[in-house]
């Protein structure tokens, strides 16, 4: 039976991700919810996740060189050390209301593209790339192979980086720019949050180093929510302010009221902790649809963690964030964190495992007479592994664990 089509506005929602041979990750499943939340000590593979989910992201964008030279890396450190590998396995799968989209990969690191890919939607197969060929549609495997393709042009990443929007049927169309809308701000840094830039290219950049721009590009309703919004957290700030200098560079600052007294400050003055908020708040205005944040409390002042979680939690993206904080779980409901929160560690091989936390036995019990953030807090996390390792393993028979 054919899968109806989803509500024009229903969501994109990443909803299961398989990842072979990236650093730690090894044979590494992960579910995702609309708010999910990694946790683990540290070296457990919690910025491994979400530098493997900017890397996927990078794969349909089409630039894996200039997304490894932001990170100073080399195609040989996305390898991992732990087992003889070569190629980088990846499963997706994403669902738009009742219609499931699973993408397979193989990513060649010496020819930086995907030398293998599919894609079904709704278990009918949409596209496939193999020994240099591709196709597209639904029809039998001997047709298929009459009417594949000869690939003639380079790229990098998945071949819809490359293809042009306008031949790509609609439902690869909308897949593509969802997963090209992945945006991470793992690497945000105050130094570079201060900088004044020409413009932002349509990102903040890695480090936020493009902030300055990206703000004076907003629309106007979009620059007026996010001055609202900087209001709400901090009550002296009356007003947002970007301005273009001489030769096209942009200046970022706050106007403050103290007093009676309006002062004016510019980025390199403004402390860390807002400048940080700033690019949060404003990458959530924006069209992206999956955003990814490393500790996410890092430099915000605690009072402020309520608002921004409130703030994350609400968002039309899909958020997935790591800490190390009791503090984030609190704000979060039972269910919220029952769904959403995921417990990382490492085998003893050194492999990146995920669970979901409330479903280990004690966690759960803890759960019915504690609030999230208790129940973490309550917890030697060190201690979980061996009660992980005799809970029932994940069903076998999941077509979706097997790349290949």
């Amino acid at each position: 039976m054919e899968t109806a089509p989803a509500p024009p506005d229903a969501p994109f929602r990443l909803r299961f991700v398989y990842v072979d041979n990236f650093k730690s990750l090894v044979e590494f499943h992960l579910n995702l919810d609309a708010f999910t939340c990694l946790i683990g000590l540290n070296g457990s593979g919690k910025s491994t996740v979400i530098q493997a989910i900017d890397f996927i992201a990078q794969l349909f964008k089409g630039d894996v060189s200039g997304w490894l030279a932001q990170r100073q890396w080399k195609p040989g450190d996305l390898n991992s050390k732990l087992v003889g590998k070569s190629n980088i396995h990846v499963v997706l799968e994403v669902s738009r209301g009742t219609t499931k989209f699973i993408w397979v990969g193989s990513f060649n690191r010496t020819s930086m593209k995907c030398t293998g890919e599919t894609l079904e939607i709704g278990k009918k197969v949409a596209l496939a790339v193999s020994n240099g060929h591709c196709w597209f549609g639904d029809a039998s495997k001997e047709r298929k192979l009459a009417e594949q393709t000869k690939i003639h042009f380079e790229y990098e990443g998945s071949i819809l980086s490359q293809l042009k929007d306008e031949v790509l049927p609609d439902r690869l169309l909308s897949l593509k720019h969802f997963l090209q809308g992945i945006a991470s701000l793992d690497l945000l840094a105050p130094h570079l949050l201060r900088k004044k830039t020409s413009q932002s290219l349509g990102a903040l950049g890695m480090g936020g180093e493009r902030l300055s721009a990206f703000l004076y590009e907003l629309s106007t309703a979009q620059r007026q929510a996010l001055g609202k919004q900087l209001k709400e957290a901090y009550p002296h700030v009356s007003d947002l302010v970007t301005r273009s200098l001489r030769a096209g560079w942009k200046e970022l600052g706050v106007n403050e009221h103290f007093g009676g007294k309006k002062v004016y400050t510019e980025a390199r003055h403004i402390n860390d902790g807002m400048l940080r908020l700033m690019a949060i708040l404003a990458e959530v205005l924006t069209d992206a649809q999956f955003l990814l944040f490393d500790e996410i409390e890092n430099g915000i002042n605690p009072e402020l963690v309520e608002f921004l979680m409130d703030t994350l939690i609400n968002a039309k993206q899909q958020i997935l964030v790591t800490t190390h904080s009791p503090m984030i779980l609190n704000y979060l409901d039972d269910e919220v964190a029952r769904k959403g929160v995921q417990y990382l560690y490492r085998t003893p091989e050194g492999f990146t495992r995920a669970v979901p936390f409330f479903e280990i036995p004690s966690m759960a019990a803890k759960l019915k007479v504690m609030g999230p953030g208790e129940a973490f807090f309550d917890t030697q996390l060190a201690l979980l592994a061996d009660e992980i390792a005799t809970m029932p393993k994940p069903d076998k028979d999941d077509d979706r664990a097997d790349p290949r």
